[in-house]
């Protein structure tokens, strides 16, 4: 997958005095069915969560409190997105290497993702994923060689 399919989504917001309120409804706000919510918390300061890549999870961060950085490789570039309002979330395709860092104090990091917890989805090794990513990529017609794959 390219990180042209990795978006910011807005998410509704009822403004009211008594507080604010916000949903999410699967294939609505978010492109596909919610099977799993998790959340990171009382992340100390310094540590990078995630690194790793899923082969068919989707997954849909929000910054439910505080901020955080989420860093986002397709194999072939990168891009950081800085995630700190809880009505809006960052939208990640399968095949997307994702890490978190930059947490601030307090911070809560909610994920919303398209599959129940498998551990063989999970692509762990960087360069097994630029390998895979180039692959694909190869057979899609996205890229004729490896020259651009980040790190190389």
């Amino acid at each position: 997958m390219s990180l042209a399919e990795c978006t910011i989504i807005d998410l509704p917001k009822i403004v009211d005095s008594r507080g604010n309120l916000t949903f999410i409804e699967a294939n609505e706000h978010v492109p596909f069915e919610i099977k799993r919510v998790y959340y990171l918390y009382d992340v100390p300061g310094g540590a990078v969560r995630g690194g790793h890549a899923h082969r068919e999870l989707k997954q849909f961060i929000i910054a439910a409190m505080g901020s955080f950085d989420v860093i986002l490789d397709d194999g072939f570039e990168r891009k950081r997105y800085h995630l700190n309002r809880s009505y809006y979330g960052l939208y990640i395709p399968r095949m997307v290497w994702r890490e978190l860092d930059n947490f601030s104090s307090g911070s809560v990091s909610l994920c919303l993702v398209s599959e129940l917890f498998d551990e063989n989805d999970y692509i762990r090794d960087y360069e097994r994923f630029k390998r895979i990513a180039n692959k694909q990529a190869l057979e899609d017609g996205r890229q004729s060689s490896d020259q651009n794959i980040v790190g190389q």
